[in-house]
């Protein structure tokens, strides 16, 4: 049983969504495949006439652009944008190796979460790899800062993410979470939380060609004192637990699991990416750690989402 957690994985077969970009507006599909062990993520473009880019890692240094989302660089093929809430899912459930597939320079937005990834996922299964997991173990910390926000990566015995917002409104105010992950605590705590933002900064970011898909059904708008969407938060924390949502999906480009804990304080991509960098600066601040020689505290087959059992979740192969 404790095996197959330290096992790499990857979705038992390809997953389609479609749906618009959230800030081009424009009709988008995205095409999650499995791949091969020791592949991790990887992204192409798909054009217009049927053809594929090359597929890129999707790794740190292939971020282009950090500006109320993550884009990445895919040379002549231009670059992809909104990547993170995809890629958090990935990370979040465990997944080591997938490649997507973008027909256009965004993801869609889908419901402003990760929840519709998560639920395709898990719906559709994992298939278990003949190789071990391979992680990034912190062994020095890291700090970059901006004015009074922070973002840090310590050593920690275990996967963690300490995530704090401050905000100059009263009905996001201050807020923290702090996750030691699991798939299944992923799934249920974090993967649902939607993107937020705030009316009064709308009409300045569609003018700039930002916001333009943006809607009540793809995120929370806030207006002063009130939450605009009908119905009520997902969570009390809503808007802290996206943070950490983002931080997942960022963190993910690593290349491989941070096995360590991440810090934040009013943090967003730029400091995530930022992170990274200082994090890859130098070899002395970390080093690659197979699963089997670190203290895992979850069971891959007992501890998934949803009510779904293990046999059906999880396959093995090789």
């Amino acid at each position: 049983m404790k095996r197959l957690a330290t096992k790499q994985c990857t979705i038992a077969e390809a997953l389609s969504f479609t749906g618009i970009g959230v800030h081009n507006g424009l009709p988008s599909s995205l095409i999650i495949q499995p791949a091969a062990v020791d592949s991790g993520y990887s992204i192409c473009r798909k054009f217009e006439d049927g053809r594929l880019s090359e597929a890129f890692p999707l790794v740190h240094d292939r971020v282009a652009r950090t500006y109320l989302c993550t884009a990445v660089d895919l040379g002549d093929a231009g670059t992809i944008s909104m990547i993170e809430h995809v890629v958090s899912a990935l990370s979040g459930l465990g997944i080591d190796n997938a490649l997507l597939v973008v027909d256009g320079p965004e993801c869609p937005v889908l419901d402003g979460s990760a929840a519709h990834y998560v639920q395709a996922i898990i719906e559709t299964g994992l298939v278990v790899q003949p190789a071990e997991k391979k992680f990034i173990k912190i062994k020095r910390s890291i700090l970059v800062r901006s004015n009074d926000a922070f973002a840090a990566l310590e050593p920690y015995n275990g996967r963690a993410f300490d995530v704090e917002i401050d905000f100059e409104n009263d009905v996001i105010g201050r807020q923290r979470m702090i996750f030691d992950w699991t798939p299944a605590k992923y799934a249920s705590d974090v993967s649902t939380a939607r993107t937020f933002g705030f009316l009064r900064d709308a009409k300045i970011l569609r003018q700039a060609g930002y916001a333009l898909g943006s809607s009540l059904e793809n995120s929370i708008a806030v207006d002063d004192d009130k939450i605009m969407n009908s119905g009520e938060l997902r969570f009390e924390d809503e808007f802290v637990r996206h943070k950490l949502l983002d931080a997942v999906g960022d963190l993910a480009l690593a290349g491989m699991p941070i096995y360590g804990k991440f810090r934040s304080y009013k943090g967003g991509h730029g400091l995530n990416a930022l992170v990274l960098n200082g994090l890859f600066a130098s070899e002395q601040n970390y080093e690659i750690v197979n699963a089997e020689n670190l203290p895992l505290e979850f069971d891959a087959l007992e501890d998934m989402p949803l009510g779904l059992s293990s046999q059906g979740y999880i396959r093995s192969v090789g």
